[in-house]
């Protein structure tokens, strides 16, 4: 009786140290987040102090000019959001139209088969999307488009989509799938054909999980780093063609960190306001796809 009255007391006092070794761990990614956020800002900082905002949002970037470097992040900003709008055009089609097709078409025991293959593409490392589109993509796309630089954003983009189709396809799946039999079935007894039940009922039902399936891929690719640094240049030149080289901001940061700037330097804490910058882009992104979840989401 005396054990038993022990197990009962030792097991007693695990419980109550559980929630609290629990909620140890639980914490651990949100203090990471803050610590994150507060090293980006704290280092930003210096940044601002130096630069005004009217410099930073201008399209002349020359952080390495010895005499009145300039740091103007719209040609930056204009290559991130170059890069990451072709991936998007690649994208979404590809992805939704996967989505439907293993949704809708496909038999669950293909399915099963199928979707861990495109799955796949998001477990190759990005430096070997990166190589493949400059030593693949971009010369394929030379006897197309003769004007076309060996460095550019056109390939990276089109790479960076092909690499984001598994996020599109996945939750766009899982969103369709999501779908109530009742209703495909309410489609087919009034006389639609499965073609005309997945794009007018299936797809308008399943929209919240679909576009935040868009937002979501779209967050990836401003992040993206390897694929625009090997195959998208350094060209700091503000321009809109896709066909010249650009700059987006993690290749920025990247090429920072390899040396060019000295710590403490203007330049090197021109490297934390980017991130910063780049952040609030992401944050942003996250931010919209849940307001958008939450907004259209249809409960069944």
């Amino acid at each position: 009786m005396e054990r038993i009255t022990k197990k009962v007391r030792l097991g007693s006092r695990l419980e109550k140290l559980v929630p609290g070794l629990l909620l140890a761990i639980a914490s651990i990614s949100i203090l990471t987040s803050i610590g994150i956020v507060f090293t980006l800002v704290v280092d930003a900082s210096h940044f601002f102090k130096e630069v005004p905002l009217s410099e930073i949002f201008s399209k002349e970037l020359a952080p390495l000019r010895s005499k009145d470097p300039s740091f103007g992040f719209l040609p930056l900003i204009m290559g991130t959001l170059t890069t990451s709008v072709i991936a998007m055009l690649v994208a979404a089609p590809i992805g939704l139209m996967a989505a439907m097709y293993l949704s809708e078409f496909v038999k669950p025991k293909m399915r099963r088969i199928l979707k861990p293959i495109i799955e796949l593409l998001a477990g190759i490392p990005t430096i070997v999307y990166g190589f493949f589109a400059y030593n693949f993509v971009t010369p394929l796309l030379m006897k197309w488009i003769p004007d076309l630089g060996a460095k550019n954003v056109l390939s990276p983009g089109i790479v960076m989509g092909i690499m984001i189709i598994p996020i599109v396809t996945s939750l766009s799946e899982d969103a369709m799938s999501a779908v109530p039999k009742v209703i495909r079935e309410g489609a087919y007894g009034l006389g639609s054909t499965r073609l005309e039940t997945t794009v007018k009922v299936i797809l308008p039902a399943a929209i919240s999980g679909v576009i935040a399936s868009f937002v979501l891929a779209i967050s990836r690719a401003i992040g993206e780093t390897m694929i625009v640094t090997i195959a998208s240049g350094s060209s700091k030149q503000f321009t809109t063609s896709i066909i010249e080289p650009m700059q987006t901001m993690t290749a920025y940061i990247v090429e920072f960190t390899s040396g060019d700037a000295g710590s403490g330097t203007i330049g090197y804490y021109s490297l934390y306001a980017v991130g910063l910058l780049l952040f609030v882009f992401t944050l942003c992104m996250n931010l919209l796809a849940k307001y958008i979840i939450k907004k259209y989401r249809r409960e069944y």
